[in-house]
């Protein structure tokens, strides 16, 4: 594993408010064209932990590096390779597709950027909505625009929190294939957070269970359930949401 072919690297982060942990020591790392699932129950950690990536958040202990640059140290630089799109962030209603994307990218210094918004309005089907704004868009069509912001700046790292919450069945399908499409033929690290397991088998080449703000498991998500004796990946969640961590079989100590 090189830094120059890591596009994340989290190295035992900590986060605490007062007496309340947060994350525990979490360390982990996300390949260039590797899509890597951040999975758990609510509060398990999961958006403190992207929080702290997008520099959001400041960790207590610990350190995050985006394509080799420390986010403390050289924050501009680092978020610079980096993008992000969920659910809950949607672009501002007011704006058209085209301004958004035009706005977004003035803000990451993006090269020739009439070319590159005609590009991703065309790749991401958007050319009948470019002038509609944003808030009068269905679901599909949001995130379909989300997802053409966070490609602006061509990152080395895209977080996706929740991408498809939102989305019925064929919209869903729709995106999950873009995006695979992205890392597989791209040069991008993709960190995806779900409570899809059937999305996280189908998508993610690696899973990661956070619980408890620690890293319980990790593996593959087509076999990880079967190497820790559950049935499916869900019961494998709900298993590690459920039990200490000395009862997780497996589970990191």
């Amino acid at each position: 594993m090189t830094i120059a072919k890591t596009a994340l690297r989290v190295d035992k982060l900590h986060k605490q408010y007062g007496n309340v942990i947060a994350l525990d020591e979490v360390s982990f790392a996300v390949q260039r064209g590797e899509i890597v699932g951040l999975l758990g129950p609510n509060g398990a950690g999961k958006t403190t932990t992207i929080n702290i990536v997008l520099g959001v958040l400041q960790a207590t202990t610990g350190s995050v590096q985006i394509d080799g640059l420390d986010v403390a140290r050289q924050r501009a630089r680092a978020l610079a390779r980096t993008n992000f799109a969920a659910v809950y962030a949607a672009l501002p209603g007011n704006l058209t597709v085209i301004e958004n994307l035009r706005f977004f990218g003035l803000l990451y210094s993006v090269d020739s950027l009439r070319i590159r918004v005609d590009e991703l309005i065309e790749e991401f089907d958007l050319a009948h909505v470019r002038h509609t704004k944003c808030g009068l868009l269905s679901s599909g069509e949001q995130t379909r625009a989300a997802l053409a912001k966070a490609l602006l700046n061509k990152p080395q790292l895209l977080l996706l929190d929740e991408p498809t919450a939102s989305l019925d069945p064929s919209a869903a399908q729709i995106i999950r294939a873009k995006i695979q499409h992205l890392a597989s033929h791209g040069d991008c690290g993709i960190l995806w957070t779900s409570h899809n397991m059937y999305e996280v088998e189908a998508v993610c080449d690696r899973a990661l269970f956070l619980s408890h703000g620690r890293v319980l498991l990790e593996g593959n998500p087509k076999t990880l359930a079967a190497e820790h004796g559950a049935p499916t990946l869900e019961d494998l969640l709900i298993r590690v949401a459920r039990e200490p961590l000395a009862d997780v079989p497996g589970g990191r100590a």
